[in-house]
Order: structure tokens, then C-alpha cells, then sequence
């Protein structure tokens, strides 16, 4: 089971023609208890909203919630800029941001905006140089380098710093990336939707032998999972994340409990999303919050 008190959120699609509906459901979220919003990010989509400007924009009207990009388009991204823009938000949002990163996919679309080409093998590299990166601009030293085959710093001026530590959370999910998250990252950010408790097991185990190899503390990288499903309100249940609140309940807790998953971000998947996320914020989180300490 995971130390740390379990942390709850909304995953949002930032489509431009439900901005108001966002606006309306962070809030929710805000006032509600709840600890996190995860925005997704595909610049290439033509419906969506800029992920970083949407986040700013919630930050700005809200007070109590940490946002975070879920994850990271980082090779249509440049980490050293994406790094101001971090510490920047945090600052002004009092210290309610987080970095979900990801080394990208989707690759002809992202091409097609004028970004690079990688394969699997360079697309980790660049990650791994991207997080030195983006920590070498949110130090206390007054003129950084690094080296880099994709991402390096020449004499860059860091600053100002965040307000908090940001977490670096990566979306990891073949072998490579499972071992940087390991020896790198300060958290995980699996989800539901390619991720069966089955798959967190062992991805899991290799991110805790890829922290100890590193001379780290494996409990220090976070697990927070992006859960998608419907919360039925007729008693039907239909297997993992498709029941009512009381299968919800033992899901999240069998997954908190046995592979120590401390922040459960959710996306509704079918039904009435407002409904679906009453369910979520009202039947679910407080339950789990009882059951696992939270």
C-alpha cells in the first residue's frame, strides 16, 4: 500500500466547443474536494484548445486544485521554454502545478505541424534530456549546461524557480520508459485504458528495480492512474471500472492497496459525463478516501 494519502482528479479533453463546460466541471472540482485535473494534450487535434493556455486559464479561476498537462506533447514542446511555463504557473497559481510528460506518438501528425520524426529509441533519449533539462532551469545555479543529443543548454540563465517542487510525471509504457520513470521521474501516469492492474504489477516491479538501481527510494515515484469507465446506477456490473459505486470502491482500493496507486484521475467513458462525474466526486472519492486513509 502506498504511504502517501490518496489524491482524486478529472481528466479533461480540451475540446474548444465544451470550454465552458470545463470551466464549469473544474470548478466543480474545486469546490468539491477534489485534488487534481489532468488536461489532455494533441496540438494536432484542429477541436482542441491549447492545453497549456486552457490550464493557465483554470488556474486563474480556481483556488485549491493542482492542474497538470496529462501528459506533454514534448516533441511538439521545447522543454527549456515548457520549463518557464511551469515554474511561471506555479508561481502565480500558488503552487498547484504538476508536469505530466510524455516522449510523444502520433508521429505523422506531429511531423505535420513541423515537429520531429522519432523513433522509439530517440523519442526515450529525448525525454531523458528533456527532464535534465527542465531541472538544470528550475535550479538554484546561475548559469547551467547540458549536454544533449536532442535537448542542451549552453550557459542558460535558470529562474525563477517554482514555487513548490512541480512533479515530473511520465506517461511510460514500453520497457525503456518504464526504467527512466524508474531512475528519473518523480511519478508514473499509467492509464486504465492500455493499463490492467495485471500490466501495473509488472510495470510496476521495473520501475521499482529501476529506482533502486539508481540509488533511489522506490516509494518516492508516484503512481497516479488515469481510470476511465462507467459508474452504473442500476446495480449492472460489467467487470473492472464498469459497476456501480460499490465495485468502484473495491477496485480503487485493491489497486491503492496492492499496487500502492495514490492518485486516480477519472474519465468517464460512456453516459452523461456530469452525472457520471457527480457519481465519481460524491459516491466514490469519499469512500475511498475512508477506506484507504486518504
Amino acid at each position: 500500500m502506498s504511504t502517501r494519502p490518496v489524491e482524486f482528479g478529472l481528466f479533461l479533453i480540451p475540446e474548444a466547443d465544451n470550454y465552458q463546460q470545463l470551466v464549469e466541471l473544474t470548478a466543480y472540482a474545486d469546490a468539491s474536494g477534489l485534488d487534481l485535473i489532468g488536461v489532455q494534450d494533441h496540438p494536432y487535434q484542429r477541436r482542441f484548445l491549447d492545453t497549456w493556455t486552457l490550464i493557465t486559464t483554470l488556474a486563474a479561476q480556481t483556488t485549491r486544485v493542482s492542474l497538470f498537462p496529462d501528459v506533454v506533447n514534448l516533441p511538439l514542446r521545447n522543454p527549456a521554454v515548457l520549463a518557464k511555463a511551469v515554474a511561471s504557473l506555479d508561481i502565480i497559481s500558488n503552487g498547484r502545478i504538476q508536469l505530466g510528460l510524455g516522449a510523444g506518438a502520433f508521429w505523422d501528425a506531429i511531423a505535420g505541424m513541423g515537429g520531429p520524426r522519432r523513433t522509439r529509441g530517440e523519442s526515450v533519449r529525448a525525454l531523458a534530456e528533456a527532464i535534465a533539462v527542465i531541472r538544470a532551469l528550475w535550479s538554484d545555479e546561475r548559469s547551467v549546461r547540458v549536454p544533449g543529443e536532442f535537448y542542451a543548454l549552453g550557459g542558460a540563465h535558470p529562474g525563477p524557480r517554482p514555487r513548490h517542487n512541480p512533479g515530473i510525471w511520465v506517461g511510460a509504457k514500453g520497457p525503456r520508459m518504464l526504467e527512466l520513470t524508474g531512475r528519473l521521474a518523480d511519478g508514473w501516469l499509467p492509464s486504465a485504458a492500455w493499463a490492467p492492474p495485471a500490466y501495473l504489477a509488472a510495470a510496476g516491479r521495473r520501475i521499482d528495480d529501476a529506482a533502486a538501481a539508481a540509488g533511489r527510494d522506490p516509494r518516492t515515484v508516484r503512481r497516479v492512474y488515469n481510470v476511465s469507465g462507467t459508474i452504473t446506477a442500476d446495480g449492472s456490473d460489467n467487470g473492472f471500472l464498469e459497476g456501480p459505486p460499490e465495485r468502484w470502491v473495491e477496485d480503487l482500493l485493491a489497486l491503492h492497496r496492492d499496487q500502492r496507486v495514490d492518485g486516480f484521475v477519472f474519465w468517464p467513458t460512456e453516459g452523461e459525463p456530469v452525472e457520471q462525474i457527480r457519481r465519481y466526486t460524491e459516491q466514490v472519492v469519499p469512500a475511498v478516501r475512508l477506506g484507504g486513509g486518504g
